[in-house]
Order: C-alpha cells, then structure tokens, then sequence
C-alpha cells in the first residue's frame, strides 16, 4: 500500500484553489515552482537570464541537429529550423550560445508588422525633436550644441548582432513564417554582405564622424564610424519556422536547413533527468509510454510530458483519483491529423 506524499504546509491537500468561496491564504504557502517556471521580479534581466539558462543545460539535441549546427557556423550561413510546436527550435539558440560561451542570445521574435528595419536599428526622432524644442524653450540649459543623436538611436537585434567583435554574437529569429512575403528576401542582402548603414549618422557632418548608439540587449553603447556597421565575424543566426509558408528559392538558397524530429523515448528520458533529476526520470516510463501513444494521434510537445512528469512526481501532485484525469488535460494534442 503506497501513500501520497503531503504538501508542505498544506494539509495534505495539493489543492491552492479550493473554490468554495471562503477566503483563507493558503497561495502563501505555495510550493515551488517548475524550474522553467521561475521568474524573478525583484532583476526582470536576471531573471530571464536563468530561465534562459535552465533552456540551455537542459537541451539535449540529436546528431543531425549538431551536424548542422556546426555545418552552418562554418560556412557563416544562417542555420533555418523547423518542426513541430514545442520541438525545441529555439532552445537550440540557446543551448548554442550556452556551450561555446558567446553570452547572452539576442532575441528577435517576428510578427506580421516586423521590416527589416526593426531588426537593424530604431531612430527615436521625435524624442530628438522634444529634446531640442525643450532647449530651445529654455527648458534645459543650452549649451550650443544639438542634442547627441546617438541617445536616439538603438541597435536592433540583427543591428546588434552585426557589431564587429573578436567573437560571433547568437541571433534568434523567431518564427519568420509569420513575416509578411517581403522580409525573407529583404534579409538576404544584409546576410550577404554582413554590414548595413545607419542613414542618420551618414548625414551628419565630418566632425561628427563617430556616434556611441545603444544596442538591443541594454549593454555600454557602442561606437559607429560614419554610420556604417560591419560584422569581423558573421554572427550564428538561428532562423525557426512552424513550416506555415513556403520561403523563396534565393532565401533557401542561403541557409542550412534542420527539421527537428520529435525526440525519441531514450532523448524524452534525458530530458526529463535535465529538468528534473533522475528520480523524476526513474518514475516516468509510464508515462512517457503514454506520452508516445498520445502523440501518435495529434501533435503534443515535449514541454506537455514536462509538466505531466512534475505534476506526477513533484510534492504537490494531486490524489491517484485526480491525477488521471488532471493528466489527460495537460496531455491533450495541440492539433490532431487532418485538423482545421
């Protein structure tokens, strides 16, 4: 006879929420989270920083994602990735940067709205214009001087990326199928030539030769020579599609390409050790049994076995007689064959 393990400081209830309407303060005593779940309000950087962190060390690609990985940093030709939901696409990013040391990933998720310009760099004129209105209205002292463009100005993360260093940056392009049809192609020229202008900067006069601008992940501003930023490496670009469109033969052309292949039950064990530890992992073939029969029937990503694992084997886990329908919740294929 087995017994279920006690939540500490709860009664032996899992339950936070009770909904019967009576007020009490048991979400003070709630357990900790997942570890993909920890969030630090008091250093928002910081925070994302570990949660950047515990993605790193807990990605465990398969050989063909490394063959490719190194086949694209060697030809200094952006890596394009696709598969499922929840495969890992962009963990890869940072599991990259995590274990060749090279910082912090830069990060440009894509939308529909997203211009080739967004990526590069911002110029906040109107905020140049109000400052120089103020000085002009005597709202601050006027030493003479315009305004020093270069507090207007902010890389984006591809702008940042190009920066020249002894060492290439990682870029993350996050689901460029949902751009609109003219950004592929529009990306080609800069990944090509590895530079691009800043056409503020080019018109300002020789004494002004050299701005220090902002950059995309908030570090020391940086020096731009006559407007002009040249990459000295070419940076691991990391592309991601959910495979929603087709993308231009040129653009193609230009990348190597990765599909990530749903793991495999020996590569969902080590990854639940990653998150988890390895009493997590020995209690889970059950459901990882479970997990692969669901996902022969619909599409499931790997963090929905992630969740089910913690739920079944963490100190807060619900009663046996809860536990199977709880599961069948967090279990539930995104989309099925032949859906929509």
């Amino acid at each position: 006879m087995t017994t279920e393990p006690e939540i500490s400081g709860l009664d032996g209830d899992w339950r936070i929420y009770r909904g019967d309407s009576s007020p009490h303060e048991r979400v003070r005593r709630l357990p900790p989270p997942p570890p993909w779940r920890r969030f630090s309000p008091a250093d928002a950087a910081e925070g994302r920083l570990a949660r950047d962190l515990q993605q790193a060390v807990s990605y465990r690609p398969d050989e063909s994602a490394v063959d490719r990985v190194n086949a694209a940093i060697l030809l200094r030709r952006p890596l394009l990735v696709t598969g499922k939901p929840g495969s890992g696409k962009s963990t890869l990013a940072y599991n990259v940067a995590y274990e060749l040391g090279l910082g912090s990933v830069l990060y440009w998720p894509i939308t529909s709205n997203t211009t080739l310009q967004t990526g590069l760099y911002d110029y906040d004129a109107i905020g140049r214009l109000h400052e120089t209105s103020l000085r002009g209205a005597g709202g601050r002292a006027d030493t003479g001087e315009p305004p020093d463009i270069g507090r207007y100005i902010r890389l984006g993360p591809l702008g940042t990326a190009l920066l020249p260093g002894d060492l290439p940056r990682v870029l993350l392009i996050d689901e460029l199928d949902k751009s609109n049809i003219d950004l592929p192609n529009d990306l080609l020229n800069v990944f090509e030539e590895g530079r691009f202008t800043i056409l503020e900067l080019q018109r300002l006069p020789e004494e002004q030769s050299r701005i220090h601008v902002m950059t995309a992940d908030a570090g020391p501003r940086v020096p731009i020579d006559r407007g002009e930023v040249r990459c000295g490496n070419f940076p691991i670009v990391i592309i991601t599609s959910n495979g929603e469109r087709e993308f231009p033969p040129a653009f193609l052309r230009r990348c190597v390409r990765l599909v990530i292949e749903p793991p495999d039950r020996d590569r969902l064990a080590k990854i639940i050790e990653a998150h988890l530890g390895p009493d997590a992992r020995a209690v889970s073939d059950g459901l990882i049994e479970d997990f692969l029969a669901r996902r022969a029937d619909g599409t499931l990503a790997t963090d929905q076995l992630l969740n089910a694992v913690y739920l079944a084997t963490s100190g807060s886990r619900p009663p046996e007689a809860k536990l199977r329908d709880i599961l069948d919740t967090v279990l539930r294929p995104i989309e099925r064959p032949g859906a929509g």
